[in-house]
C-alpha cells in the first residue's frame, strides 16, 4: 500500500493478529539504494519517486570508511561533522610532528588542534583525519579535509588543547601525545581508542542509482581542484570540468611555499621577478597536467592572489 519498506508494530492476542502501526522503516544509505534500485525493478515506483528517496548528504556515507556498527565505543566529545569518513590513530598536536611521526615511523596519527591554518597543509596530508577544538563547517579545517576526502571533526568545544604540554582534557580523560582516538566525520564524535572502520564497497545498484541521476539532471558538476592529484580523484567521481582552479592554493606544498612567500615580502620589483621565476615552472607543470587530465572539458583557472 505505502509502496516503501515498513516498520510494522503488531501484537497477537487471542490467536489474534492486531496491527498496531506502520511507518516508513529507517534504514542505512546502503540499504535505502537497494531498496529504491529494487523496487523500480519491480515496477512499484518510478526512476524519479526512486531518486526523490534518497537522501544526498547520506550517500557520503557510502565514499568513506565507516565505524563498524556492532563495535562498543566510548565517546568523549561531539563536534561538527566537517568532512565524512572515520578514523583512528595516535594523537599528535603539531603538522611536524604528524608528517615526522606518519613518514618516518610509519604511523597512522589524527592531527589535533585548536584550529588549523595553511601552515599545518604537511600535517593534514599527513594525518588520516583531523579534529579542532574551534572552527565550524566552513573553516580552514573542514574545507581543506573535504577537498582532501580526509575525516574531520571541527569545533569540538569541550576539548582543552594545551600545546606546551602536548595533551588535551575532555570529559575527566587526559589524552597524551601518541594516545589513540577515533574520529567520526558523519556524525562529529570522538572516541577513545581505537575502534573497527569498515571500508565502502561501492554496489551495482549505486552506480545505476546514479546513471539515473544523471539522466534527468539539468545541473552539471564541475570541481575545484588546484592540484593534478584533486583533478583525478574529481574526473573519477564523474567531474565535468574544473569550475574553479585557486591558482595561490598550489603553493601550499611546503617546497612550494618559501618562494611564494618570497614573492610576497619582496621589497623591490628585482626581488619579486627572482622569486616569479621560481614559481613559474611549477605552475606551468601544474597547468599542463590539468589540461591534460581534463581532456578539453572547462577549466577555469583565478589567477594568483596573493
Amino acid at each position: 500500500h505505502y509502496r516503501d519498506m515498513q516498520d510494522i508494530a503488531f501484537t497477537i492476542q487471542n490467536n489474534k493478529l492486531c496491527m498496531l502501526q506502520t511507518r516508513n522503516g529507517k534504514r542505512t544509505a546502503a540499504a535505502a539504494v537497494k531498496i529504491a534500485v529494487d523496487m523500480v525493478t519491480e515496477k512499484r515506483i518510478s526512476k524519479e519517486e526512486a531518486l526523490k528517496r534518497i537522501d544526498p548528504l547520506s550517500l557520503d556515507q557510502l565514499l568513506h570508511p565507516t565505524l563498524d556498527p556492532k563495535a562498543k565505543k566510548t565517546v568523549l566529545a561531539t563536534g561538527l561533522p566537517a568532512s565524512p569518513g572515520a578514523a583512528s590513530g595516535k594523537v599528535v598536536f603539531t603538522a611536524e610532528d604528524a608528517e615526522s611521526m606518519a613518514l618516518s615511523h610509519k604511523e597512522k596519527v589524527i592531527l589535533v588542534r585548536i584550529e588549523t591554518s595553511p601552515e599545518d597543509i604537511h600535517g593534514m596530508h599527513a594525518a588520516q583525519g583531523i579534529l579542532t577544538a574551534r572552527g565550524g563547517m566552513t573553516s580552514h579545517a573542514a574545507v581543506v579535509a573535504r577537498g582532501m576526502g580526509k575525516p574531520c571533526v571541527s569545533g569540538a568545544g569541550e576539548l582543552r588543547i594545551e600545546y606546551a604540554k602536548k595533551e588535551m582534557q575532555v570529559m575527566g580523560h587526559t589524552i597524551k601525545e601518541g594516545d589513540i582516538i577515533t574520529i567520526n566525520g558523519g556524525s562529529g564524535e570522538v572516541m577513545l581508542g581505537e575502534i573497527p572502520t569498515v571500508q565502502p564497497q561501492l554496489s551495482g545498484d549505486f552506480e545505476t542509482l546514479m546513471g539515473w541521476a544523471d539522466s534527468v539532471r539539468k545541473l552539471k558538476v564541475r570541481t575545484n581542484a588546484e592540484t593534478p592529484l584533486d583533478a583525478t580523484v574529481a574526473r573519477k567521481f564523474g567531474a565535468e570540468g574544473i569550475g574553479l582552479c585557486r591558482t595561490e592554493h598550489m603553493f601550499f606544498d611546503a617546497e612550494r611555499i618559501v618562494a611564494m612567500r618570497e614573492m610576497i615580502v619582496a621589497k623591490d620589483v628585482e626581488g619579486r621577478k627572482a622569486a616569479l621565476a621560481k614559481l613559474l615552472p611549477m605552475q606551468r607543470q601544474d597547468f599542463a597536467e590539468l589540461f591534460s587530465i581534463m581532456k578539453g572539458l572547462p577549466v577555469t583557472i583565478r589567477l594568483l592572489d596573493p
